[in-house]
This record gives C-alpha cells, sequence and structure tokens, in this order.
C-alpha cells in the first residue's frame, strides 16, 4: 500500500526530518551535516528520508522555504493589499528570518538563500499585485512583483550590513511613499 505525501503519517515524518535537520544546523556547519546525521537524529532510515527529499539541499531549500513562509505568514498577505503596512511588514519579516538564519550561519549558501527569498517574496507581490489589478495584463504584475521581490531582498541585505542601528520598520518607512506614488510624488 503506498502511502500519499498529504497522509497525516508522511506530513509527520517529512516534519520530523526537517525539524532534525534544522536541530542539526544549530550544532554543525551544513557543509559538514550527512544525510546519515540527518537519519540518525530523525529515527529514520535513509529510504524515508529519500522517499521525502532529492538530496540534502532539496532539504535545505524546503527548509528555508518553509521557515520564510512561516515568518511571512503568506496566508493573511495574500488576502491583503500592497500598501505601507504590508510592505514594512514583510520587509520586517525578511529581516527576522536574515537574523535566525545568521545564528546558524550557513556560509557559502547565501546565493540559495537569496533565491528563496526572491522568489517567496515574488509569489507574494504577484498574488498581491494580481488582486489588485486583476483588469491589467499578466505582464505588468509579474514584472512589478520580479522588481519588488530584488528591491525588499537587496534593502534587508542593505538594513543588515550598514543600518541595524535602525529597526527594520524605520530603515524601509522612508521609501515607501515613492513606492507606492512613484519617482514624480
Amino acid at each position: 500500500m503506498t502511502q500519499s505525501k498529504t497522509d497525516p503519517r508522511v506530513l509527520r515524518t517529512r516534519k520530523l526530518i526537517m525539524d532534525s535537520f534544522i536541530e542539526l544546523s544549530g550544532k554543525k556547519e551544513f557543509k559538514d551535516i550527512t544525510v546519515k546525521d540527518i537519519t540518525t537524529e530523525a529515527k529514520i532510515n535513509r529510504a524515508t528520508f529519500y522517499y521525502h527529499f532529492d538530496d540534502i539541499y532539496d532539504l535545505l531549500n524546503k527548509v528555508l522555504s518553509e521557515v520564510l513562509l512561516i515568518n511571512l505568514n503568506a496566508i493573511d498577505f495574500e488576502k491583503s493589499e500592497l500598501n505601507e503596512a504590508s510592505i514594512i511588514d514583510i520587509f520586517v519579516a525578511v529581516t527576522d528570518f536574515q537574523k535566525s538564519l545568521s545564528s546558524r550561519c550557513h556560509r557559502g549558501y547565501d546565493e540559495t538563500i537569496a533565491r528563496i527569498i526572491r522568489e517567496q517574496l515574488e509569489i507574494i507581490f504577484y498574488g498581491m499585485l494580481r488582486k489588485q489589478h486583476s483588469a491589467e495584463d499578466d505582464n505588468s504584475p509579474r514584472i512589478t512583483a520580479i522588481i519588488l521581490s530584488w528591491g525588499v531582498y537587496g534593502a534587508s541585505v542593505e538594513w543588515r550590513r550598514n543600518s541595524k542601528e535602525l529597526l527594520p520598520e524605520e530603515f524601509v518607512k522612508s521609501a515607501i511613499p515613492f513606492l507606492l506614488s512613484g519617482i514624480k510624488h
């Protein structure tokens, strides 16, 4: 009997693997974590690991994506509009996510982390823009979502490097009038 990937037992096992990985990443650098470490921590066999994930990089992608989605609370953003409050909330969620990663410091995986953040932001921004501008063609909201995702990610990196004395909310707030009403104010 094969189990579906939505079967509660399958979901529990998947979460167990991800939690074990998160636990290990608090103790070791990512490059030093092996599938054997994860299977030992989770008390599962290798076949079970590979049923859920292609490899350790697939696991890293899925863990980071899920942790980011939890930070972003994507369900709320799907219902909200793109406005000052949502931009601030998204920026704060991204900076919180990046702060939480720095304690585990996945050195050498900055590009993976950056890609995951941008992809998730693009999905959220695209959904918000489509909801607000449903009559327009699909290309404009998609391109706008790409630009916003890169911009928010880049601003979060800049905040992390040089502006930690400001709260993330304060850092991003001054740019919002330009974002919402355009450069020609």
